[in-house]
């Protein structure tokens, strides 16, 4: 069995995500190299989904280049809020259906002539958002959340889920979906589930570099290596590891480490039990905990340096004044002035590239 030093390891999953020296240049690249990209609505500084661009690609990104490899170029697509790599879409097309609640399938065949009438609203008029839809279900949807009784939104999710519409757009922050065989490739072939899972498992491993086996999933997304790479032991944590061929291969190369501040959905820190394994790093969203719980802010952003994650950084973007306001920064430990230095220069860049002013506190 191959041991790992935590350093080793850890640098490992910085380059596999693209946060080491030298920066990437292509977005569709990086995509795919990431495999996924998590959207989320929040918006305290910049969308999710652009802060981890801009974390990669920096100031040479530009939101208008994602909306262009989504909706012109169709080399990125939207699936089940993440934006992934097109090649992609067959793989997890191969497995979204099949790992959908059977209650799911239950509601689906009830509501056949609800699905009807939409594949062929679609077919006749072109792409339309949930809410330009008629509700013509037979059984609603029903959940205890804020889901309920939203049929067409959760009809369109599903159809997506199995590959009969997709989404080909946004208005806003709402989707526009059409028939699927209008933004898929024409000569798109599904492989089989198990075939499909195992490639999505090498493609997820190659992302973040080493990875336990399993993990601790989230609405479908699997998180973890399952039988991907080479099996590795990673010095002072328990178990199994697994780690990407490639990567292992070059863990004694040269490591050029560098500042970034990322997303709390950023797939290097995601998985919070490997980022404690690993980095030392505690972390949770506080954005649903009320203000006089939260111990780094409503949207804080984990802060990396090297091979290292240092502490927090709670900002938030004040259009109106023309400011990014720093509420405050959480050292996890005592910060050498290299540190703070790389830090100051990060939120400074972040400033700019948004077109603001760092307001400090």
């Amino acid at each position: 069995m191959i041991r790992l030093e935590r350093a080793q390891a850890r640098r490992i999953a910085v380059r596999a995500q693209l946060l080491d020296v030298p920066r990437p240049i292509s977005l569709v690249a990086t995509v795919d190299q990431l495999s996924l990209v998590q959207l989320d609505p929040t918006n305290a500084i910049v969308p999710s989904a652009d802060l981890v661009l801009w974390s990669r690609l920096g100031e040479a990104f530009d939101h208008s280049d994602l909306t262009f490899a989504l909706e012109t170029e169709r080399s990125l697509v939207e699936h089940s809020s993440y934006v992934r790599p097109m090649d992609d879409i067959a793989l997890t097309l191969a497995t979204a259906a099949a790992d959908l609640h059977p209650s799911v399938h239950e509601w689906l065949d009830a509501n056949r002539s609800f699905r009807d009438d939409v594949l062929a609203l679609l077919a006749a008029e072109g792409p339309h958002t949930a809410a330009e839809i008629p509700d013509t279900c037979q059984v609603p949807w029903a959940s205890s959340g804020w889901n309920n009784d939203k049929n067409v939104n959760r009809l369109l999710e599903m159809l997506a889920r199995t590959g009969e519409v997709a989404v080909c757009g946004r208005r806003g922050r709402l989707r526009v979906y059409d028939l699927a065989e209008r933004v898929y490739p024409s000569d798109l072939a599904v492989p089989p589930y198990d075939e499909a899972r195992a490639e999505l498992a090498t493609r997820r491993l190659a992302s973040l570099g080493v990875a336990r086996r399993s993990a601790k999933g989230n609405a479908g997304e699997q998180l973890g290596a399952e039988e991907a790479g080479t099996p590795v032991i990673v010095e002072g944590t328990e178990g199994e590891w697994r780690a990407d061929p490639d990567a292992l291969a070059a863990r004694d190369e040269h490591f050029d480490g560098r500042c970034a501040l990322l997303s709390p959905f950023d797939r290097l820190v995601y998985d919070r039990d490997r980022t404690l394994d690993l980095f030392d790093f505690e972390y949770v969203l506080e954005m649903y905990k009320p203000a006089a719980q939260r111990r780094w802010g409503y949207f804080a952003l984990p802060i990396l340096v090297g091979d290292r994650l240092v502490g927090k950084l709670d900002a938030k973007a004040d259009r109106k004044a023309g400011l990014l306001r720093v509420n405050a920064i959480h050292e996890d430990f005592p910060w050498e002035p290299d540190v703070g230095d790389a830090v100051e220069a990060e939120i400074d860049a972040l400033a700019t590239w948004l077109g603001l002013s760092v307001g400090r506190p």
